[in-house]
């Protein structure tokens, strides 16, 4: 073991295994190219290579002082070194950049960007799995889950992975799929679509869902389905529900698409967000303090496509403004979309979930009574309430039961008096709040 791959193995003690998987595991010191003074290491792209620049360089500089007596430069290189992959070997002479557009994937959805939570822990790595060994397990996979959270970054992630190996890969949607399907049937040209889609080795399918009720497209992809599955192609689909809840869906094709495994996304816990809204920030190099990302995690929802869309926003309004991205800046910004969220919680939504979280009865928050634990969740109900629904202080004050609104606008000073002093009380209200968000969306 070289000092390279020894700070890497002492790193990866230090920060856990999750936090090295997701970031260094694929980070190759190279000592041909280093020297006393610099330590080269190559990233699998450039976006990997900016993260642990900003993230690592000074904890990887202060190993190798630790272990050599020398604190080196890190330089983070895109590319270059590759460990041998073992024991398939990727073929030579391999057109990447032909095969990912003639796949129509999106070369920046890979797993190095896919940031992991407990939320999407277990289709990442069924992901990965299948991504390694196609056609060998779960087949097919299933992966299923609410709009924006990554299901179709997963799902051409793998495909994205098999292009080095030469694989024939095809994505489309089941749209595409279905409006192909018509239109050869009409040109009497079914030879050439059965041909396209049955002599892959790897077909991803999105937004599967939407062969409900479709009768020829689904006996069409009934045989397609066969055919792969058979000649042991891999075949990964994505939906915004489980098999056995796609009204429509012909019993034989229901089963089929159960043979494998199925593997569901969750609404992203607040820490997950969180490092979303970093890492879109580090790729498109905007930079937002931590209070305004927080807010953002915590407001608006947990549709990712939304929030990356709302961080693009920002920046080009500060852009045209010539304004710095300030929390007013970005609260003002964001007001219309924020807006519309609050209407769908109630605070019967609110009470409900800090009762559950806090481990107190929902009729004791609504009470008068006055122990410790219940008056805290009530300023915390009061304070959610008003920052997350568009009622007044009056109104919720009549909730209550209350005179009038002096009694709510005392609470919101007391929390606002404990956030500022007590930033673990500052992170439960943005854990609740997200919690709140996310759950009174699945009950529209």
């Amino acid at each position: 073991m070289n000092i390279g791959e020894k700070v890497l193995s002492i790193l990866r003690r230090e920060i856990g295994e999750d936090e090295y998987r997701h970031y260094i595991r694929n980070l190759i010191y190279d000592p041909e190219l280093s020297r006393s003074d610099r330590a080269c290491f190559h990233a699998p792209n450039i976006f990997t290579a900016r993260w642990i620049r900003t993230n690592y360089a000074e904890t990887l500089a202060h190993l190798f002082e630790l272990e050599s007596g020398i604190k080196p430069k890190i330089d983070i290189r895109v590319g270059g070194a590759r460990r041998p992959t073992s024991p398939a070997q990727i073929p030579q002479g391999v057109d990447s950049a032909k095969n990912s557009k003639n796949a129509h994937l999106n070369p920046s959805f890979t797993f190095d960007s896919f940031i992991v939570g407990s939320s999407n822990q277990f289709a990442y790595t069924t992901a990965r799995s299948v991504a390694e060994k196609p056609g060998k397990q779960y087949n097919p996979l299933f992966i299923y889950g609410g709009v924006g959270l990554g299901k179709t970054h997963l799902l051409q992630a793998i495909g994205n992975y098999r292009l080095g190996f030469g694989d024939r890969i095809i994505y489309t949607t089941l749209e595409q799929f279905m409006n192909k399907f018509i239109s050869q049937v009409k040109t009497g040209t079914m030879d050439r679509f059965r041909e396209h889609f049955r002599q892959c080795d790897l077909l991803l399918i999105d937004d599967i869902q939407f062969l409900s009720r479709k009768e020829q497209t689904q006996e069409e992809f009934f045989h397609t389905f066969n055919e792969l599955h058979n000649a042991g192609k891999q075949i990964v689909m994505t939906s915004d529900r489980q098999p056995k809840k796609i009204a429509g869906l012909v019993d034989r094709l229901r089963s089929r698409f159960e043979w494998g495994l199925m593997a569901d996304i969750q609404p992203p816990e607040l820490e997950t967000k969180i490092a979303i809204i970093q890492k879109k920030c580090e790729l498109d190099g905007i930079r937002l303090d931590k209070e305004i990302i927080h807010y953002i995690a915590t407001h608006m929802g947990d549709n990712i496509r939304e929030i990356e869309g709302t961080i693009i926003k920002l920046n080009a309004m500060s852009a045209m403004l010539n304004q710095p991205i300030t929390l007013e800046f970005a609260k003002n910004a964001i007001k219309d979309q924020i807006k519309e969220k609050q209407e769908n919680i109630t605070i019967d939504d609110i009470v409900r979930i800090v009762s559950r979280e806090l481990n107190v009865k929902p009729s004791d928050i609504k009470s008068k009574k006055r122990t410790r634990n219940v008056v805290n969740a009530r300023r915390i109900v009061i304070y959610l309430a008003r920052n997350l629904t568009p009622n007044s202080m009056p109104q919720i004050a009549l909730y209550f039961g209350m005179k009038d609104h002096t009694a709510i606008s005392h609470a919101m000073k007391k929390i606002n008096e404990i956030v500022d002093s007590d930033e673990n009380f500052k992170v439960l209200l943005e854990e609740l709040s997200n919690k709140i968000g996310s759950e009174s969306k699945e009950t529209e």
